[in-house]
C-alpha cells in the first residue's frame, strides 16, 4: 500500500466509523461462530498498524505478522512484543506451531497467489481451527482507491469460494457485509468519478455523521450469520480445518 494509506490507518483507526464498526462486527462474528479452546492462540496476518490486535486479544494470546516496516513498528508497539515480517504466501517461523484462530483482514486482495496463500495458512491452523477472511467485493467497484491500496483484485462470492478450493479448509460462512451503507457508497463512488475527487478519504466527516455511519454499520453484527445479507462493500468468509 502507499505510505499515505498506512498514515491514514494510524491516525484514524481509533475513531473513523469504518474501522470502529468493523471491529465490532468481526468481534461478534468470532464470539458467535468460532469455537475456541481454553487459552487459544490467535494470529493476525497483515496486521497493518495493529488496530485489530486489541479486539483479537479478547479471544486469546495474539501473534502478528506485517510486511511494511513502518506499520510493523507501530503494531509491535501496540502488541507489546515483536510483530514479524512476512510476504505471502510465505510465512516465517511463528511463536505457536498451530493457531486456533487466524485473521486475514483485507489482505488477500493484495496477494497475487491467493490460493497458495490460503493453503499455506491452513498449514498453520490447529485441527478444528478457524480462519476469518475479509476482502473488498465487486470488481465493478474498482477505483483509484484500489490502485492506491495495491489491490490485485476485488472478489465476488464465487471467486472467493474458488480461492479456498484445495486449501484443505471447509468454508462455513460466506456473506456480504458493510451492506446497509452500500447504496450510499455506490452513489458516492459515482459522484466522485464525475467530480474528479475519486479516491479521496472522508476524514472531514462531521462528528455526528461519523457517529451515524458507525452506528449503521455496527448494526450488521446482529444480522451476519442470522439472515442473508444484501450486496455490500465487502465479503466475509469463515473457514475451518477439519478435526484430526
Amino acid at each position: 500500500m502507499e505510505r499515505g494509506i498506512y498514515d491514514h490507518m494510524a491516525a484514524h483507526a481509533g475513531s473513523h466509523w469504518w474501522y470502529v464498526a468493523r471491529r465490532q462486527v468481526l468481534a461478534d462474528v468470532i464470539a458467535r461462530h468460532v469455537p475456541l479452546p481454553p487459552a487459544p492462540s490467535v494470529l493476525e496476518i497483515g496486521c497493518g498498524t495493529g488496530h485489530n490486535l486489541g479486539m483479537l486479544g479478547q479471544f486469546g494470546t495474539v501473534d502478528a505478522v506485517e510486511l511494511d516496516d513502518d506499520a510493523r513498528a507501530l503494531a509491535t508497539r501496540a502488541l507489546g512484543r515483536a510483530v514479524l515480517p512476512a510476504r505471502l504466501p510465505d510465512l516465517p517461523p511463528l511463536p505457536a506451531a498451530r493457531y486456533d484462530l487466524i485473521a486475514l483482514l483485507d489482505v488477500l486482495e493484495h496477494v497475487p497467489e491467493d490460493r497458495a496463500t490460503l493453503a499455506a495458512i491452513a498449514g498453520r491452523l490447529a485441527p478444528g481451527g478457524s480462519l476469518l477472511v475479509t476482502v473488498p467485493q465487486h470488481q465493478w467497484m474498482w477505483s483509484s482507491h484500489d490502485v492506491a491500496n495495491h489491490h490485485v483484485r476485488r472478489y465476488d462470492q464465487a471467486s472467493l469460494a474458488e480461492a479456498f478450493a484445495g486449501s484443505g479448509m471447509q468454508l462455513r460462512l460466506l456473506t456480504s457485509f458493510n451492506s446497509l451503507l452500500f447504496p450510499l457508497a455506490v452513489a458516492q463512488r459515482l459522484a466522485s468519478r464525475i467530480s474528479g475527487r475519486e479516491g479521496r478519504q472522508d476524514d472531514d466527516l462531521a462528528a455526528p455523521v461519523n457517529a451515524l455511519f458507525r452506528t449503521i454499520f455496527s448494526l450488521e453484527r446482529h444480522l451476519i450469520g442470522r439472515v442473508p445479507m444484501p450486496p455490500g462493500l465487502s465479503l466475509l468468509a469463515l473457514a475451518s480445518l477439519p478435526q484430526a
